[in-house]
């Protein structure tokens, strides 16, 4: 397992704020989307994301989502670790678990270095 390098890191960090100070749902799902597109690679990080999503989900009432985010909670650290996930994916529930997905121009830019 890698560790997050400290410019994705610092990016990952922002976005996990940016969700919890945002002022909408809409606002708040999209920093959190970001935040899984970049955590995707590393174990811990990636965990985290989905215990977020789980709990904004729960804070809606959205069963579904909520369920779908336990799955993913459960197998995000050994997807991670075994270089198994769908990248750009955004973590949400009607994405799919496994289904790609294009990276914002922004993301995949910062991603690459």
């Amino acid at each position: 397992m890698s560790r997050m390098p400290a410019n994705l890191r610092s990016v990952y960090t922002a976005e996990m704020t940016a969700a919890r100070h945002a002022d909408g749902d809409a606002e708040r799902w999209n920093h959190l989307e970001r935040a899984h597109i970049i955590s995707q690679p590393y174990p811990w990080p990636h965990t985290r994301n989905h215990i977020a999503m789980f709990a904004v989900a729960l804070r809606q009432h959205d069963r579904r989502e909520a369920l779908g985010q336990l799955v993913r909670i459960v197998v995000a650290a050994p997807g991670s670790a075994l270089g198994r996930y769908p990248e750009g994916n955004t973590g949400r529930t009607a994405a799919g678990l496994t289904t790609p997905m294009p990276i914002a121009a922004d993301l995949a830019d910062i991603i690459r270095g």
